[in-house]
């Protein structure tokens, strides 16, 4: 894991490092101070990538087809 600023990653490189942080941890077979630090990015990675889905719907929304807004519903993202 490269201890990069969470704020510089993209979408896809937030999402596949918290993936290692939580498989790491599910492992259970990191000491304590480092399960805290691992903890702590994984909740500023979690929260950089709901932030990047929320900007990308928002761009979504604005997607003019024919001169006029396409009528949008929100979505459940699985």
């Amino acid at each position: 894991m490269v201890d990069q600023s969470v704020g510089t990653l993209s979408f896809e490189a937030a999402l596949k490092e918290l993936e290692a942080i939580v498989a790491r941890l599910e492992q259970g077979q990191v000491d304590l101070e480092d399960s805290i630090a691992l903890y702590e990015r994984g909740q500023a990675l979690k929260a950089h990538c709901e932030a990047k889905l929320k900007a990308a719907e928002g761009r979504l929304e604005k997607i003019v087809q024919n001169g006029s807004k396409i009528s949008v519903e929100p979505a459940e993202i699985v």
